[in-house]
């Protein structure tokens, strides 16, 4: 089996460059590829092909540099002293949450909690708020095929609240052939009980897109709002505030940021319904006669020792990603996603998974799954790999219950660095993987 080599281009478009939806994309000239890709050291010298960004991005010189300045210069903790080390840090943290609050459209940074991923995040959201709020009989609406940071929270929050006679019932609504959750479901199944609808922004194996838009004005305001952003952030324009959301989760390390920091938006509104999360050094408590009163957020969640270069390694992320501008990402991904599914139809034997691909108009979001008729995806996957592509095969992290096994495919998820020319060298690979296989 033969393939031509992938190559090392990389594009950053232009909003002037880029077509209009359905036309075939464009490619800059290669100065700018080159600029591009010299911001991210794993692909400047690299022969292969990176199309996993779902599962985690590249990341480019300035956040590398800003990780390896904290730890070579001036290291400390941010709140612990009053010496200018840690005063400084200290002033860093809070125009990196200034920052967040505006690069998400959250009203106020006391609303931005930093975690130490988008899985803390939900947990939060669940412990904080679910065992605070809910009582027997209570509703949770929830995707079971959403990642399993979106599921099994509720699943444990159920289990806990069990334990204490509380009864919770977690209630599952099904997908579009677009990948988006099914409004019209949704709404049939809400009752006087329900109190939150979770769904992930952009979904992680079908790449569609739900704001839960078409239920404004048509439920009570009452009933909560949780989007799971991990895949919407950094990739496209997101704006809590729009979404109507109660709580977003964003994951750092899937927007040009370091592993193992999170960010968990919380409306103001639901403040005074928190318990604290993880309560300990920092902790936005005190100890009283009665027991621990909340003094505030985001110190409410926030106890112990920040991931101080991991916020401030998404400083330097949102500051990259506001560079490229979000709405020319985001139309870079539409447009490869489109001209990735226009190939890719032409292959015997592949069938899409929901999403894009089913779509009744041209919507993108970067991430398309397939399977590929007399082949598993794990030896697609392989045989993709020694060619110098890098995808994501298996169930991608999906709740592992009996219907989880339809989800295992191919993944392909694009960004900012990748081209039109490695799509179509993609293309082509599956092509002869499909011929040889049939």
């Amino acid at each position: 089996m033969r393939s031509p080599a992938p190559g090392s281009g990389v594009a950053r478009p232009s909003a002037t460059r880029l077509p209009p939806p359905g036309a075939r994309p464009t490619t800059p000239p290669e100065p700018m590829r080159a600029m591009v890709r010299a911001m991210f050291p794993a692909l400047a010298e690299s022969n292969v092909v990176y199309l996993d960004s779902a599962a985690t991005t590249q990341k480019p010189l300035p956040v590398i540099e800003t990780v390896h300045r904290y730890h070579a210069s001036r290291t400390a903790n941010a709140g612990r002293g009053t010496y200018p080390w840690a005063t400084g840090l200290s002033t860093q943290l809070t125009r990196v949450r200034d920052r967040t609050a505006t690069f998400i459209g959250a009203a106020h940074p006391d609303e931005v909690v930093f975690t130490a991923g988008a899985t803390a995040a939900l947990n939060a959201v669940a412990l904080s708020w679910g065992l605070a709020a809910l009582t027997d009989g209570d509703q949770i609406l929830y995707n079971p095929r959403d990642h399993a940071s979106n599921v099994y929270p509720w699943h444990h929050l159920r289990q806990l609240l069990e334990r204490f006679g509380r009864h919770i019932e977690l209630v599952p609504y099904r997908i579009t052939d677009a990948g988006e959750a099914d409004t019209a479901d949704i709404f049939a199944k809400i009752t006087p009980r329900t109190r939150l609808i979770t769904t992930s922004h952009v979904h992680h194996v079908f790449g569609g897109r739900t704001t839960l838009e078409e239920l404004r004005g048509r439920i009570d305001p009452a009933i909560l709002l949780c989007f799971d952003c991990s895949q919407s952030g950094g990739h496209l324009p997101v704006d809590v505030t729009e979404l109507g959301a109660d709580f977003a989760i964003f994951a750092a390390h899937k927007m040009f940021g370091a592993p193992g920091t999170g960010i968990l938006y919380c409306h103001r509104r639901m403040h005074d319904r928190l318990l604290p999360f993880l309560p300990g050094g920092n902790t936005g408590v005190r100890l009283t006669e009665t027991g621990l009163t909340a003094t505030g957020m985001p110190d409410l969640l926030e106890g112990g020792t920040y991931n101080i270069p991991g916020i401030l390694a998404l400083g330097s992320a949102l500051e990259v990603l506001e560079s490229f501008d979000l709405g020319v990402i985001a139309a870079h991904n539409r447009e490869l996603t489109l001209h990735l599914i226009d190939g890719l139809r032409q292959v015997p034997g592949l069938d899409f998974l929901p999403g894009p691909a089913h779509a009744s108009c041209a919507v993108g979001y970067g991430i398309l799954s397939f399977t590929l008729a007399g082949i598993s995806a794990a030896d697609v996957g392989f045989v993709l790999s020694e060619l110098g592509f890098l995808v994501r095969t298996g169930l991608h992290c999906t709740s592992s219950n009996g219907d989880a096994e339809d989800l295992d495919s191919v993944r392909v998820s694009t960004h900012i660095y990748n081209t039109v020319e490695e799509i179509d060298r993609f293309i082509q690979c599956v092509m002869t993987i499909a011929e040889e296989v049939s």
